[in-house]
């Protein structure tokens, strides 16, 4: 696992010990980003469920201006701790442990707005994905802002996040990436 392209492109990113996060491919990683834009123009970043931080670390070599991380396993959160400061992104970085419910409160209340969310939850919660519109409904993603869903390809998951609609998905294996941006007048 490494960080793809970018100002940190080649870093190696350490992996979260045992079976508690499934992190993103490097493959996978550079597909998703070739379809966002190789390089990304100071966007503000949310990583859901950050696991190791590899998505979020990726979008800031990318060019993105802060990315803020969310995690509740305290191996995760140290794990990304340590590949923020490898990778040097630490003024860029802001990381939460907490639930991704109490996190998304937390940023309502703080009236944050992201152009770019990550959501790739556990495969088997998959009432998880309800986060997606509880983002668009509360102004979390901002109006052009795109929401990435990555979960398992058999799972539909557009029904749960009826404020936004898909405009992508791709599939890799047995496992897809939706994206998604607010429904609207586009």
């Amino acid at each position: 696992m490494r960080i793809v392209a970018g100002t940190r492109k080649s870093i190696p990113l350490k992996a979260v010990p045992g079976e508690m996060t499934r992190p993103t491919t490097d493959k996978v990683k550079e597909s998703l980003f070739n379809i966002l834009g190789p390089y990304l123009d100071g966007e503000t970043v949310l990583d859901l469920f950050a696991g190791s931080g590899g998505l979020g670390l990726e979008a800031l070599s990318r060019g993105a201006n802060h990315c803020v991380f969310v995690e509740k396993q305290g191996k995760a959160v140290q794990v990304i701790k340590e590949n923020i400061e490898k990778a040097r992104f630490s003024d860029q970085s802001t990381v939460m442990k907490l639930d991704a419910k109490q996190a998304v409160e937390r940023l309502v209340t703080e009236k944050s707005s992201f152009d770019l969310v990550f959501l790739d939850p556990p495969y088997n919660k998959v009432e998880l994905y309800k986060l997606a519109d509880t983002l668009f409904a509360n102004g979390l993603v901002k109006p052009d802002g795109i929401v990435v869903c990555e979960h398992a390809k058999q799972v539909e998951i557009e029904s749960l996040i009826p404020s936004g609609v898909c405009y992508r998905k791709e599939t890799y294996g047995s496992l897809s990436i939706s994206f998604f941006e607010l429904k609207g007048d586009n």
